[in-house]
């Protein structure tokens, strides 16, 4: 016998290890794996194969019919707790299970007085051809059917080729409907992963178009927005140096400063929108401590930051949701609050994130609390609320006994999106 054919019959080339040469047998025709069916079908074929074992079954005993029905019993059962309970995973171990049984249930058929037990032998014959490679299905059927035809050759019935016909078609139709129903199901399983894919290349190309018009709105806004903050900025200080050169009112001046420092601010953050956009450098909660430092320094407002669980990774979105929410909060705070004391808290929790801005010791207007509360209507509260909500999450700003409270809350599915 040639090499080739030795390769082609084995699945490995001759000279190859036994334990290679049998695993590539084994495993020859393998599909890619299937769901498993539901684990009450299990329980009810497992119930249904014992109950019809125990049929007519002779009753235990060391010898003759007993013996044998006993240890046909217990095989079966041993077989079908490892097919219902154990991780047959390997091909090895489901065809040695689809084996015992088969040739456990042919035992008992054998025992019986109406052979009703052979119902477990049909059912070996489809489990192997629906969920093994065809070599290993094989390795199952044939033994099985061979055992089933002995048995019925050997009790003699009157038409025993009309029998040995009818079995044989039986055992036929089973493989070949298992078969059939396995090619079904692949199809229709890498059916929805060849849509899963599709999918994720049609969320790809959006990502990529929309990463592309968030650079043309970011080039854009450099263009215009930037450039005219950059000559704002200079003129103004152009027009700051010269109304203190020229001795103008003290007032003027401090106008200017104020409005030089705006311009700056805005110049600032219009940058850091032109790098959102790209997607560079995106702040997020680690530069809190950077906001709240500046605040108690600009302000003289005492304001604390507290971190609580573990910090973990977040997505850009989830980040710079984070970091607005908290620099609008606490700008806010500044421009309408009465506050003596800011807290800022920052919850790592297993459903989410929650940032908490807190200010306290302002007077009351009546209503509980402080004059950020008439701003809850205005454009930064609003937009913090979008914010959150386009993440899934949601935010809260409300007033307290002496003060104002504004609260994220970001849910996991946000995080990692």
């Amino acid at each position: 016998m040639s090499s080739s054919i030795v390769e082609k019959l084995l699945g490995a080339p001759p000279d190859a290890p036994v334990a290679e040469r049998r695993a590539r047998w084994m495993s020859y025709g393998a599909a890619p794996a299937l769901e498993r069916p539901p684990r009450w079908l299990g329980y009810g074929v497992a119930v249904l194969l014992l109950a019809v074992a125990l049929i007519e079954l002779p009753m235990p005993a060391l010898h003759g019919d007993g013996l044998a029905g006993t240890i046909g019993l217990v095989a079966l059962a041993a077989g079908l707790a490892i097919l219902v309970f154990g991780r047959a995973s390997s091909v090895a171990v489901r065809t040695a299970v689809a084996l015992v049984i088969g040739l456990s249930s042919a035992l008992l058929a054998q025992v019986q007085e109406d052979g009703i037990a052979i119902l477990g032998c049909y059912v070996a014959v489809a489990m192997a051809a629906r969920s093994l490679p065809w070599r290993a299905a094989v390795l199952v059927a044939v033994p099985v059917v061979v055992a089933v035809n002995a048995i019925i050759i050997a009790a003699g019935p009157d038409e025993v080729a009309v029998t040995l016909g009818w079995t044989n078609f039986g055992f036929l139709s089973a493989f070949v409907l298992a078969y059939f129903g396995r090619i079904a199901q692949e199809r229709h399983q890498r059916t929805r992963e060849l849509l899963a894919e599709a999918q994720h290349t049609r969320d790809a190309q959006a990502e990529a178009a929309m990463l592309a018009e968030r650079g043309r709105i970011a080039r854009e806004m450099h263009d215009v927005l930037a450039h005219s903050l950059s000559a704002l900025t200079v003129q103004l200080e152009g027009a700051r140096l010269l109304a203190h050169d020229r001795g103008a009112d003290p007032e003027v001046e401090r106008a200017l400063e104020r409005s030089l420092h705006h311009a700056r601010t805005g110049l600032a953050e219009a940058r850091e929108a032109i790098e959102a956009l790209r997607g560079d450098g995106l702040p997020g909660p680690e530069r809190l401590r950077e906001l709240t430092d500046a605040f108690q320094v600009d302000g003289g407002v005492a304001c604390e930051l507290e971190v609580e669980g573990e910090p973990r990774e977040l997505s850009s979105q989830a980040r710079l949701a984070l970091y607005r929410t908290g620099q609008e909060a606490l700008t806010n705070v500044r421009k309408h609050a009465d506050a003596d004391r800011v807290e800022v808290r920052l919850r790592y929790e297993p459903g989410g994130t929650t940032l908490t801005v807190a200010d306290h010791g302002a007077e009351s207007n009546g209503s509980g609390g402080s004059p950020l509360a008439e701003t809850g209507s205005g454009y930064g509260v609003s937009g913090m609320r979008e914010r959150a909500e386009l993440l899934g999450g949601r935010l809260s700003a409300a007033p307290t006994a002496d003060g104002f409270r504004v609260e994220l809350w970001l849910p996991v599915e946000a995080e990692a999106g």
